[in-house]
């Protein structure tokens, strides 16, 4: 890829562009043009028609759709649509910073500020309300929800438990594989499946998700934005930010990311079913208060 491409997307910040970039090698050779040319001038392609990008990039219709649709687009209007989205948005003002030996603990404190800053903007900027809408749906509507994660995921889903059990809902997040296939191997129609993986490739997490779906239950994977296995296997997909790198990132940024989208899917339940769950919330909340009480009185 041409250095001035890279150079680009690094300047811009967009997690559309630069999630094109991190695959482009993946991309068969005449989707690798199109990704070329969007790199290299991004903001034409808002004014071209996908028969006027086709030729500049000397490809078929055809293959733009098809390129589109591997980043999970509805085609090319909406791909369109949402990258005019994203160069019309200010730039984030806190660039990701990387750890460097010998920094002060003020340092690495205000870079970490602006590591979770940036995470959570990025991954605001990605949201489809669409999809976001579905899901809360989808997770009111369970009658039980098995969640999926390993390692730091492991953690996202632990707090997703913790927030959904508390409102009522039958729900698990093991953090052992093969409970994770034992409990999927019990679900059926009716039911989901949360499966976060910030790669998208975690084979545990993948196969523990396809388990899911082959019981009948509607899947839903959370992982960074871009294609993917875990994405591509889920009947709905949610993205957060994809623009760390370096060290230690996935482990950090990324993890805000999840949880801050976990946040906006649990407060949607709570929104959309508030005489039902706020009740048990509050519930939760006094039993806790009184048996906490009781038990430290002893």
């Amino acid at each position: 890829m041409p250095s001035s491409a890279r150079k680009r997307v690094k300047h811009i910040l967009s997690p559309i562009l630069h999630a094109v970039q991190e695959h482009f090698e993946q991309l068969p050779q005449q989707e690798r043009r199109i990704a070329e040319h969007i790199l290299t001038s991004p903001a034409s392609i808002v004014n071209l028609g996908i028969t006027g990008l086709a030729e500049k990039c000397g490809v078929s219709p055809s293959t733009v759709t098809r390129f589109c649709k591997v980043f999970h687009f509805k085609g090319f209007p909406d791909f369109k649509m949402k990258l005019a989205s994203e160069l019309a948005q200010k730039p984030v003002q806190n660039e990701y910073q990387d750890v460097i030996a010998g920094n002060d603990l003020r340092t690495i404190a205000a870079a970490m500020e602006a590591n979770h800053v940036a995470s959570i903007t990025d991954t605001t900027r990605l949201l489809d309300m669409n999809q976001l809408q579905q899901v809360v749906k989808i997770l009111c509507s369970a009658r039980r929800i098995d969640l999926y994660g390993v390692a730091t995921s492991s953690i996202v889903a632990q707090d997703f438990y913790q927030k959904l059990i508390r409102i009522g809902k039958n729900c698990t997040a093991f953090a052992d594989f093969h409970m994770q296939i034992t409990s999927a191997s019990a679900l059926q129609a009716g039911d989901a499946a949360v499966a976060i993986s910030y790669s998208g490739e975690t084979p545990e997490t993948i196969d523990a998700l396809r388990c899911a779906k082959d019981s009948g239950a509607v899947t839903i994977s959370l992982t960074q934005y871009g294609s993917s296995t875990l994405a591509s296997l889920a009947d709905v997909a949610l993205f957060s930010s994809s623009l760390e790198e370096g060290m230690r990132r996935g482990d950090m940024a990324s993890r805000i990311a999840q949880l801050h989208i976990i946040d906006i899917l649990f407060m949607g339940m709570v929104s959309s079913e508030f005489e039902d769950y706020v009740p048990k919330l509050e519930d939760s909340y006094q039993n806790v208060r009184r048996y906490r009480k009781a038990i430290g009185g002893k």
